[in-house]
């Protein structure tokens, strides 16, 4: 989960004054191991923040609007609540107060903070991008109420400078050799495996199909790896050498015992520095039979109508593909240079939800190797939420700077960029484009995809600039 900043890992940075309401809930019925001593007061506890990108509101509001509040909410609960021996809608304000007064008071408490919290950011011109943190409050009915919140603001970024930044145009043109090796690899993932038919043992180039039971050493509670048809090439490059030596000279039929010492670096995480013992049978031999690049091939894998015009074809698609990405690696090298360049505070609660991000992409990738919710539970998370800082710290600064430039630079998505991005969206989803675009407006997405969509056409613009 390591990797440098790029313009596709960007973070959410938009202030969301909707998202950014306190969640307060009262302290009545909850136990604490210290002595708040007074009744009526509320907390909330959040999150470290960044002292520097950190505000403070405090706010009143009079006894007579609290009392209204109170009045307004023991009035529906009159109307709504059924209780035995009284009329529906006619339950005495005496017995709403002494029955659900606790849970008046938090209807009140929420009504009341968030719309006065909003009336006072607005008034001051603040735009939170963090949940707001409560200090103080004091609610009761006829008495007015207080607080204080605590939340996060963007920081003021001076990018003076950007444009300095020395970016080298990379060579991007094909060689030969790229080409050629790039054929071997295509025509190696049409080959076929053809059984061996003649009586003999495993030598390099074979593939063993073989059934194992594997158990990994001090780890009594790890669930055996198992698989009755397994391939594996003697002698390959990415095959682990204690299968190597294993399986040269053995022959369909024998049975093996052996233990397997994988590297710390192994691709597959559940194996990497681990020992694995495993009971392993080779059923049979096989070999790779790779298909002859001729005309009657490329015909008949893609529609082409000769051999000359799939080299030509496959040859100008591999050189487009080889342009995006060393481009691609120069525009990571500019955002990486201006996250060092440019020193400024960052809201710590957008670092913390770029961390989210990683750890959850994280997480996918070790379900997709295989590992089980049972050992992912048994991760170290504090440790790797810490593993994950650095670089999301340096994603939601390159996400800060792209859009600081982006309002330097006059830069803007316009309506039918973003239409044309949904249409691929819906295409790609299949899911139906009014359908898709309810949703996303719904839960925030739309902003999320033009935010990113505006990050990408800035960082393309500079970098066209200054690598001309």
């Amino acid at each position: 989960m390591e990797g440098t900043t790029t313009l596709t890992e960007t973070a959410e940075t938009t202030p969301n004054p909707a998202s950014a309401e306190p969640e307060v809930h009262s302290h009545e019925g909850h136990t604490h191991d210290h002595d708040h001593s007074h009744e009526g007061h509320t907390h909330s506890h959040g999150p470290a923040l960044n002292p520097e990108c950190t505000r403070e509101i405090a706010v009143e509001v009079s006894a007579d609007v609290v009392s209204a509040a109170f009045k307004a909410t023991i009035k529906r609960y009159q109307k709504l609540a059924r209780i035995p021996g009284f009329r529906a809608g006619k339950v005495p304000e005496a017995v709403i107060r002494s029955r659900f007064m606790k849970d008046v008071r938090q209807e009140v408490l929420e009504s009341l903070v968030a719309e006065r919290f909003r009336i006072a950011i607005e008034e001051q011109k603040l735009q939170p991008v963090s949940q707001p943190q409560l200090l103080d409050l004091h609610l009761h009915d006829g008495e007015p109420l207080s607080f204080k919140a605590s939340f996060e603001v963007l920081p003021e970024i001076d990018v003076t400078g950007y444009d300095t930044i020395k970016v080298e145009k990379p060579d991007a043109a094909l060689t030969d050799e790229e080409f050629n090796s790039e054929i071997e690899r295509m025509l190696d993932s049409q080959a076929t495996m053809e059984p061996v038919e003649e009586d003999r043992v495993l030598a390099d180039g074979d593939f063993a199909e073989v059934s194992f039971t594997g158990k990994l050493q001090g780890d009594d509670e790890a669930e055996p790896l198992k698989s009755d048809h397994a391939l594996v090439e003697v002698g390959g490059k990415d095959t682990v050498e204690a299968f190597n030596s294993a399986l040269r000279g053995a022959k369909p039929g024998q049975q093996l015992q052996l233990d397997v010492s994988y590297p710390e670096d192994f691709g597959e995480q559940r194996l990497a520095g681990k020992t694995v013992s495993y009971d392993l049978e080779v059923k049979a031999i096989k070999r790779k039979v790779r298909p002859e690049l001729n005309d009657e091939f490329v015909k008949t894998a893609g529609g082409y109508e000769s051999l000359e015009a799939f080299n030509t074809s496959f040859r100008e698609q591999m050189a487009t593909r080889k342009k995006q990405h060393l481009e691609n690696e120069a525009r990571e090298k500019m955002v990486d240079e201006w996250v060092k360049k440019f020193e400024f505070p960052v809201p710590e609660s957008l670092v913390q939800q770029q961390v989210d991000v990683r750890l959850e992409r994280g997480l996918r990738a070790l379900a997709q190797q295989g590992m089980t919710a049972e050992n992912m539970r048994k991760l170290d998370f504090e440790r790797l939420r810490s593993a994950q800082r650095d670089m999301a710290l340096a994603e939601v600064k390159a996400s800060l700077i792209l859009d600081k430039i982006a309002k330097t630079e006059n830069v803007a998505v316009e309506d039918d960029e973003l239409d044309r991005e949904l249409m691929l969206v819906s295409l790609q989803t299949r899911e139906p484009i009014d359908a898709l675009k309810q949703r996303l407006t719904q839960d925030g997405g739309l902003n999320r995809i033009r935010e990113q969509m505006l990050r990408e056409k800035t960082g393309n613009a500079i970098y066209e600039r200054l690598a001309s």
